[in-house]
């Protein structure tokens, strides 16, 4: 048995371990070393509305923006510009 065999038959359940572990605790194993990112989740559906079968207009917030899309269709596209939670805020006090 030569060394690189004597290597394989080391190496091969210490990756099968090692996809196991990050199998199960691969999310949280990535966020401590994946940096400085924000931890808080700042994608959001705040509603949905079926138009038919296919369509669907939906309004998302993200980054303190909300956009409203159509999906399903053809084509998925913004319906409406960006604007900031804080000016609908105030308007519908």
């Amino acid at each position: 048995m030569g060394f690189y065999d004597t290597l394989s038959v080391i190496l091969a359940p210490i990756a099968v371990l090692v996809m196991i572990l990050l199998s199960r605790n691969g999310w949280k194993i990535a966020a401590r070393f994946g940096g400085n990112r924000r931890s808080s989740g700042t994608l959001a559906m705040e509603s949905s509305l079926v138009l038919d079968t296919r369509r669907r207009l939906s309004v998302i917030t993200w980054e303190g923006q909300r956009f409203l899309l159509l999906t399903g269709g053809p084509n998925d596209l913004v319906v409406s510009g960006t604007y900031p939670l804080s000016t609908v805020e105030e308007n519908d006090t």
